[in-house]
Order: C-alpha cells, then sequence, then structure tokens
C-alpha cells in the first residue's frame, strides 16, 4: 500500500472522527485494497470488497466525506480486519 493510502486509512481511523478527508481519497484507498468501484444512478457508486458490495454518495458539492459515511467505512474496515 503506497504512503498516501496509508495516510488516508490513518485518517479514517483518527479519533474524534475528521471532516476533512477527500472522497477521492478513500476511493483511491479502495481501489488499493483491491475493489471493484462502479459507477450507479446519480452520484452513487458501488464498492465490491471483501466479498461485499457496499453502495456510497459522492459528496457535492464539497469534496470533504462527511463523517457518518467516515464512520460507516470505519466500521467496514475494522470488521474485515484492515487497520492502520
Amino acid at each position: 500500500m503506497k504512503k498516501k493510502h496509508q495516510k488516508t486509512l490513518e485518517l479514517i481511523f483518527k479519533r474524534p472522527t475528521s471532516g476533512n478527508i477527500h472522497w477521492r481519497d478513500i476511493e483511491a484507498l479502495f481501489l488499493a485494497l483491491g475493489a471493484d468501484v462502479s459507477e450507479r444512478a446519480g452520484s452513487r457508486i458501488s464498492v465490491v470488497l471483501f466479498g461485499e458490495v457496499r453502495i456510497f454518495h459522492r459528496p457535492y458539492p464539497s469534496p470533504s466525506t462527511d463523517k457518518g459515511a467516515i464512520s460507516t467505512i470505519r466500521k467496514w474496515l475494522e470488521s474485515n480486519e484492515v487497520t492502520p
């Protein structure tokens, strides 16, 4: 995993939850972990990782991901033993 992806992973697990993580960095992390990311209707994307399908909304108009989505992503990664 590249240093950039490691930094994004650390930001996801940082407490208190940061509201300043750009979605493109999270999406790049998913790809680095081996995910298959595909476009859905509207601003939704489908992420297939760990044998599961998760649907996320790309933030708009701000590039930063909201804290609720980051918390959901953290729990998903933790449940699949991905930690910084």
